[in-house]
């Protein structure tokens, strides 16, 4: 391999299709979904190949930032964290990609993953992208198709052409974009292959494809990059040159019209899990067809998919192809025929003002997170989990008061000039306006129940952060 591969990991998406468990504080790719790890420290596992991949690129927004370094910090991996400013689809950020990329090395060969998907086979994986490293360097910008197993309208269909250099790898003829039905059939009968939405090309190919075919895409990017400041551990992109950039996506905006498209066959046993029937398709199956994530119980059902969270025991008795999933403050029960429509349903759930369509009970923090227990008109009960070593921002709040019960760990607790430690079984009570703070000084998470009581609760009751180590207003 004449150079290594730069891994770019897109970070933005919102997954409602995956509703409850995916929501837009906290998206499919930042939880387990298959198997004990979220699909973003997935995808880092498959590109932790020191030989083959050089320090990874993760393109998120600012809401995502501290749970992508917190995840990058749990599987140990090192990356450039970039900030989008807001979302303008896969166009913008894979020429951002692009531009960060050769200003590291103008030799580089970029590889473009979803953050989401699941792929079981990643040792194909990596064979699949050292074929397409020699078409990159080329000139070529390689996308990675996938045989399909039946017709599906959702994703993107590609027609190969004639081999490469005798290699693996084809010319692309055609790229088909989510067919209805019958043209659907037609296609997999025809030997089209899925789009998986992966990309490996050299750096300034595909930055000239860009500027030939989007310049006003092209110029933004570089103007963002080039006024991009660094945000304690994070990248943020220049927010008025990015805004300029159209929103578009890389498939719109290149791959469907340039002549430099190739494709790479791969049997890597990938899922884009856009759906619950496509994580109903990854599990394993009981000898009934049935899928099982949790604290679940089938009986006298068929081809389900039941997935509880570890607090909610989930029962389900006489059903067939449904999918039920249950957390501490939701419900989904739908056909599994009908799983598409949960991100209309969502949608609807957002009309009704519906929090849980949008918020998890537990919100995360740069310093850890909290989680909602009991809520009521003038008092409300949270758990408190803070990282060792962290602290929150000084700060202070004129409509209620707080109480803080340590059970695990040790609290150190400011309240205006005074500065003292309270251990486990040992609660500390913060007056309504007074100035505090809580850090974490030991090795070990901090466990804390925080009752709250006032005439409003709301978190935007901080009424400044008078200090803040995470720069945030």
């Amino acid at each position: 391999m004449p150079v290594q591969i730069i891994p770019v990991i897109m970070c933005g998406g919102a997954g409602t299709r995956l509703w409850p468990v995916s929501r837009e504080s906290m998206p499919k790719q930042f939880v387990p979904l298959v198997g004990q790890a979220s699909t973003f420290q997935q995808v880092l596992g498959r590109i932790s190949e020191p030989e083959l991949f050089a320090r990874p690129i993760v393109i998120t927004n600012a809401d995502f930032r501290f749970v992508v370094a917190e995840q990058l910090r749990e599987c140990g991996i090192e990356a450039d964290i970039v900030l989008e400013p807001m979302r303008r689809d896969s166009g913008p950020a894979v020429a951002i990609a692009a531009v960060l990329a050769a200003g590291r090395d103008r030799d580089a060969l970029v590889l473009v993953l979803a953050a989401d998907h699941v792929i079981r086979k990643p040792e194909a994986f990596r064979d699949a992208c050292r074929s397409a490293a020699s078409a990159a360097i080329e000139g070529r910008i390689v996308t990675f198709g996938i045989e399909p197993s039946h017709p599906v309208t959702s994703y993107g269909y590609i027609r190969p052409g004639e081999r490469l250099n005798g290699a693996s790898v084809h010319a692309v003829e055609a790229f088909a974009e989510k067919p209805n039905a019958a043209t659907a059939a037609a296609y997999v009968a025809d030997g089209y292959l899925w789009n998986s939405g992966n990309f490996l090309f050299h750096a300034a190919t595909m930055l000239s494809e860009i500027e030939r075919l989007e310049p006003g895409m092209a110029e933004a990017a570089k103007a963002a990059v080039a006024g991009l400041t660094r945000d304690l551990d994070f990248l943020r992109l220049a927010a008025e040159p990015f805004a300029r950039a159209p929103m578009k996506s890389i498939d719109y905006a290149v791959m469907e019209r340039t002549d430099r498209a190739a494709v790479v066959p791969a049997d890597f046993g990938w899922s884009d899990v856009g759906s619950w029937t496509s994580v109903w398709d990854v599990l394993d199956h009981d000898a009934l067809g049935n899928a099982t994530d949790g604290p679940a119980v089938v009986m006298d059902c068929r081809n389900s998919l039941v997935r509880s969270d570890e607090s909610v025991l989930t029962t389900v008795v006489g059903l067939d192809d449904v999918i039920v999933v249950s957390t501490t403050d939701a419900v989904l029960v739908v056909a599994r025929s009908k799983a598409e429509q949960v991100k209309t349903l969502v949608e609807q759930l957002k009309g009704h003002n519906y929090r849980a369509a949008v918020e998890h009970r537990r919100i995360y923090r740069p310093w850890g997170y909290y989680q909602d227990v009991d809520i009521a008109a003038r008092y409300r009960v949270k758990r408190i989990v803070v990282k060792p070593g962290s602290t929150l921002s000084l700060q202070k709040h004129f409509h209620r008061s707080e109480h803080w019960v340590v059970v695990k760990g040790t609290a150190e607790v400011t309240i205006g000039n005074d500065v003292r430690n309270v251990h486990e079984n040992e609660s500390s009570y913060i007056p309504i306006g007074s100035v505090h703070r809580l850090t974490n000084p030991g090795k070990i998470p901090l466990e804390l129940i925080e009752v709250q009581v006032g005439s409003y609760l709301g978190e935007d009751d901080i009424v400044r952060r008078l200090n803040d180590v995470y720069g945030r207003g």
